[in-house]
């Protein structure tokens, strides 16, 4: 985690709630097409930056290496919890989808949810066993083992570009925009 930069961003101020930050990696679609957006807007979502996540390669120069899309979601647990990020994510995504959301079509697009914290991925695995459709899930749960961040020209893409395409309605997209 780039300290430095969640730091500049949390607003709190409060270093001992910043201890507690915790972060998990959300693939749905295109990662500027409308994840970011929606994921930055929720309560208790204190940084997002779009990126690549479990690629072999540590470049965004290589060809395609298996990594899928991703929104990196920095979060404060005593405002949100994992499984309520869940219920979000799980509003913007078709979760029976497999390398696909709306026109985004590719194994790069797979949905899926990433992290270094195995707690995080047993809530994760939780919270899809609880679901009645649970057989029809096809959301990757998967340690994350690389991470590589997004071109400057992908961070807050629909933020600076807000007719680009995004496979999220924007009643949906904009649902829990903070003031």
């Amino acid at each position: 985690m780039k300290d430095k930069y969640v730091r500049k961003r949390y607003k709190g101020g409060d270093m001992d709630r910043f201890k507690q930050l915790q972060t998990v990696y959300f693939a749905g679609g295109c990662l500027w097409g409308g994840v970011q957006e929606f994921m930055k807007s929720l309560p208790g979502v204190i940084n997002t930056e779009a990126g690549r996540a479990n690629g072999t390669t540590n470049t965004l120069e290589s060809p395609y290496d298996g990594y899928t899309e991703c929104v990196k979601t920095t979060y404060n647990p005593s405002e949100v919890t994992l499984d309520k990020l869940m219920d979000y994510f799980f509003e913007i995504i078709d979760p029976y989808s497999v390398n696909k959301q709306g026109e985004d079509v590719g194994e790069k697009y797979r949905s899926g949810v990433y992290s270094k914290d195995k707690i995080h991925l047993e809530t994760v695995t939780g919270f899809i066993n609880r679901r009645d459709d649970l057989n029809k899930i096809a959301v990757e749960v998967l340690p994350l083992s690389n991470y590589v961040r997004s071109a400057e020209e992908h961070q807050d893409r629909l933020s600076r570009c807000p007719e680009d395409y995004c496979h999220i309605t924007k009643e949906i997209l904009h649902k829990y925009l903070k003031d």
